[in-house]
């Protein structure tokens, strides 16, 4: 789910314990976020220190220069691509208006028993035809990748061209009207037979996170203009509507395992982003008792995400979650990784029982099948952020570093 260009988050977990020391981090400051330490840049996610340090070792480190060379390669296939849209799906939504967004759920397949029928679920066993061009989610994720991509490549070489290619990128998905994808998910992450569109598809949008902070980094560039960022902030704030008060986006923000959580962390994010804090605030201010209170038990484990064939891989998957609201939070000055709940609950908790399995994979006593270490570093990496350099030990080696991708 996470699609942030792997560059900048692997070479986070370089840059951060020296950028952590420092005493001048600079802060997102509300709907603005970084804008006014980063020179005008609107981003959320992206700290600037991070990145000015990773951009002063691109040359002399020999894994950052690697890392920013396969971005580069990267980018320069995203410029020749022509850019993703919801237009190239082949499936018709049932509303018969192709700027809907489809997709079909992962886990739900043909049932062997009655192949005509509906469709029925296996857990853990992704079916492929999810990824295929009948649906938008290959389109939507590629947009996303594309333009974070592009953004970063951007910032790290100067060169406008790639700041162009993200401004095309998100220009295509959003804001073109022959293009542009309508602003819900009413048909997200169906079930033949079953739905035509369920709550749990309000998670397909996590995806728009990271391009929201394109957006920002490119801002220098004035590939996007003054209207086109206004547009982009209205059809977030149309998003957050249908958010809000939809049928499938109320049931999604009622659920009690890491889709509430996602439901959280995408709210925020992009509140902050169409200039509504106040969303923020309220999402903040009843996290800690309403969620982590709520999916947190008392050793620290989140019982919901226990009973999945990838047990494992969705508690990460929920925290990384909760941290992204604690970050959006912090933005408005509500420091959410502090807190412990009327019940003793905090994300610190949270935190320190999966770390405890870190190199520990033949412990884990719940069912997972495929063991995620990567994202428990990655984790980890955040960690520090929130708690101080060294507060989870851990060593990202090179390879990963080369293939990380910041939550």
């Amino acid at each position: 789910m996470k699609i942030l260009a792997s560059v900048s988050l692997a070479l986070l977990s370089l840059a951060s314990p020296a950028v952590a020391a420092r005493s001048d981090q600079p802060v997102c400051e509300g709907s603005e976020g970084y804008a006014a330490s980063f020179g005008g840049r609107r981003t959320f996610a992206l700290n600037p220190a991070d990145l000015e340090a990773i951009k002063a070792r691109r040359t002399s480190d020999p894994v950052v220069a690697a890392a920013y060379r396969d971005l580069i390669a990267r980018a320069d296939k995203a410029l020749a691509a022509r850019p993703a849209s919801v237009m190239d799906k082949r499936a018709a939504p049932p509303s018969g208006d192709r700027h809907d967004y489809v997709s079909l759920a992962r886990y739900w397949w043909p049932d062997p028993a009655d192949p005509e029928g509906p469709y029925v679920r296996r857990d853990g066993d992704t079916n492929p035809e999810i990824e295929t061009n009948r649906f938008d989610r290959i389109a939507l994720a590629r947009m996303a990748r594309e333009a974070e991509t592009l953004a970063l490549a951007y910032y790290y070489s100067g060169d406008t061209r790639y700041a162009d290619g993200a401004a095309r990128a998100i220009r295509t998905w959003f804001l073109d009207p022959a293009t542009a994808m309508n602003p819900n998910m009413d048909f997200a992450q169906a079930v033949p037979g079953v739905a035509n569109g369920r709550a749990e598809g309000v998670l397909d949008g996590a995806g728009f996170i990271g391009v929201i902070d394109a957006a920002g980094l490119i801002a220098p560039a004035g590939s996007l203009s003054p209207a086109e960022n206004a547009a982009l902030e209205s059809w977030f704030a149309r998003y957050i509507d249908w958010m809000q008060n939809s049928a499938n986006g109320r049931a999604e923000a009622a659920a009690g395992n890491n889709h509430g959580l996602w439901y959280d962390a995408q709210l925020a994010r992009f509140a902050l982003f169409a200039r509504r804090p106040d969303i923020v605030r309220d999402i903040a201010l009843h996290f800690t008792e309403g969620r982590i209170d709520r999916q947190v038990d008392g050793s620290g484990a989140m019982p919901a995400e226990l009973t999945r064939t990838r047990s494992f891989h969705y508690s990460l998957y929920a925290l990384d979650a909760a941290y992204t609201v604690a970050d959006s939070a912090a933005c408005i000055g509500i420091d959410l990784y502090a807190e412990t709940g009327p019940k003793g609950r905090s994300l610190r908790q949270a935190t320190d029982y999966l770390a405890a399995y870190r190199g520990r994979a033949a412990d884990w006593p719940y069912k997972e099948k495929d063991w995620p270490a990567d994202r428990l570093d990655g984790l980890l990496v955040r960690a520090d952020r929130a708690w101080g350099p060294g507060a989870y030990p851990r060593h990202i080696p090179a390879d990963l570093v080369l293939r990380y991708r910041v939550p």
